[in-house]
């Protein structure tokens, strides 16, 4: 934490930064300081500019007007590499690592010690080694390739790399979205040991309670325009809730199931396995959400993949509305009236430079739909789908990989609903999406459960994974750990993932 007088004294400042893309404003007048050693969190709902406004700070978009200062001088970055010059770094929410070099190459591609005429590997490996104990790491070594390390490994392995250029100011951009729970202790701690060294962090991120755990102060952008900028110690959640969307948040999570809402059995999995799953018994009801939790590499994710047949289960029986389905494959899957929303969306469930409409067809494209109907009424149940789903977006032409997370995700959805699915298998809905898309996905998934589908969602947050389920079942080691009912505690469902009980609770 930086003192009051720390703060008044900017390491960055911006002023009146302005941004158009073909004519849209998407940055207005915004202002913002950042200190030495304080953590700056920027929130807002997806669309709102911080992904933009980042990318001016790092160098990657210059700005239409307004001014940039750092470190007390006035600057025109002409691309990242003037920015990193200058002492400011950027660790994107999906990382710039080459998977196949070793940590060591990683940190310092591009500026490798040179003896001789000739890379000093030992040195580099050295001045790895020393970069990474000084933030901590000392059992991370140098010598092995990226591809082999975790996720939160890999974060590590960014922040040395940034180190190595020695930033004064270090951007990191939803960095705890592919994180387990366990591993975002360790940013945490990484986040303290950098300001502790006086760099300065902007800290962009959806996860409110990491924002309150770890800024100094936040500012709140909407459309574009800064709307204030709070001490952290002296706001809420739900003021800035408020600030964020424009208007009462009430409840976080819709109205669970009444127990005579919940219908018949639509799914049933016994003693279902594969590679990564063991004896898995399991019973959906229509008109509910099942909440599936664990740790990362619990199995959650193998669940709903062989669900969806992409790694069927090669044991045990799976019965859907009661006849039993192989699900080879994700057509048989479909065909069974399944649907299934990764948790991978830009790997997985988009096509990037395919447009909006183009995206939320592709499963209506793919398989004949149940009740056969021309390609002209396909489009328009998937235009008045993304009605439904509040898309925001500058038309259906658009490319999608112009869209905020928030808003693929709604496109993602609308492709499914086209389908009029029985059963929905959701992995990671809300993963980095912003509080108001969150409110809609929830929405949404409670909406379809009184509709009459069953739904299966897998969640790491577990204030969602409590506030959305009707029952939580939870995986560890490919396993079903136990099963607990609406409204659990956190610490129940964190003891049957990790194994401190032993008996399914009731």
């Amino acid at each position: 934490m930086s003192d009051d007088a720390a703060i008044r004294t900017p390491l960055l400042s911006l002023r009146d930064i302005g941004k158009s893309f073909l004519g849209v404003r998407v940055l207005d007048q915004v202002d913002l300081d950042v200190a030495a050693g304080e953590v700056h969190a920027v929130v807002g709902e997806n669309g709102a500019g911080k992904s933009t406004l980042m990318k001016i700070v790092s160098g990657a978009h210059a700005p239409d007007g307004g001014t940039l200062t750092f470190a007390g001088a006035a600057r025109t970055f002409r691309g990242p590499r003037d920015a990193q010059r200058a002492g400011i770094g950027i660790i994107h929410q999906e990382f710039n690592l080459l998977p196949e070099r070793t940590v060591a190459e990683n940190v310092y591609l591009g500026h490798e010690p040179v003896r001789r005429g000739l890379v000093d590997r030992r040195a580099m490996h050295r001045r790895t080694a020393e970069l990474l104990g000084s933030i901590g790491e000392t059992s991370l070594p140098t010598d092995v390739p990226v591809g082999q390390l975790g996720v939160a490994q890999q974060q590590v392995v960014e922040i040395a790399k940034a180190l190595a250029l020695d930033v004064r100011l270090l951007i990191m951009d939803e960095p705890t979205a592919a994180l387990a729970d366990h591993e975002v202790e360790l940013l945490y701690g990484l986040v303290r040991r950098l300001t502790e060294r006086g760099i300065g962090l902007l800290y962009v991120s959806h996860r409110l309670a990491e924002v309150f755990a770890l800024s100094n102060r936040i500012t709140v952008l909407k459309d574009g325009r800064r709307v204030c900028t709070l001490d952290t110690t002296e706001t809420t959640v739900d003021e800035l809730v408020r600030h964020m969307v424009g208007r009462e948040l009430s409840s976080y999570y819709p109205e669970r199931a009444a127990p005579d809402d919940v219908g018949p059995v639509r799914l049933t999995v016994r003693d279902g396995g594969n590679r990564k799953l063991r004896g898995v018994d399991l019973e959906l009801r229509a008109g509910e959400v099942l909440g599936i939790g664990g740790l990362q590499g619990s199995g959650r994710s193998a669940l709903a993949r062989a669900l969806f047949g992409v790694a069927p289960f090669t044991s045990g029986t799976v019965t859907v509305d009661g006849t039993t389905r192989a699900l080879r494959s994700p057509r048989e899957a479909i065909r069974a009236g399944i649907a299934y929303v990764s948790e991978d969306r830009k790997g997985e469930g988009i096509v990037a430079r395919q447009s909006v409409l183009d995206n939320a067809l592709l499963a209506s494209r793919a398989v004949r739909m149940r009740v056969r109907s021309g390609h002209a009424a396909r489009t328009v149940r998937v235009r008045e789908l993304l009605s439904a789903v509040e898309l925001r977006a500058a038309g259906e032409d658009q490319e999608i990989r112009f869209l905020s997370g928030g808003n693929q995700q709604k496109v993602v959805l609308a492709r499914w609903l086209a389908l009029s699915p029985r059963i929905l298998l959701f992995d990671e809905p809300t993963r980095g999406i912003d509080v108001g898309a969150k409110a809609v996905v929830h929405d949404l998934v409670r909406r379809l459960a009184r509709d009459g589908a069953a739904v299966l969602m897998i969640s790491s947050e577990l204030p969602e994974l409590i506030g959305m389920s009707d029952r939580i079942v939870v995986l560890r080691d490919g396993r079903i750990a136990g099963e607990l009912p609406a409204g659990a505690a956190e610490q129940d469902v964190l003891a049957l993932a990790v194994g401190a009980v032993r008996e399914t609770a009731g």
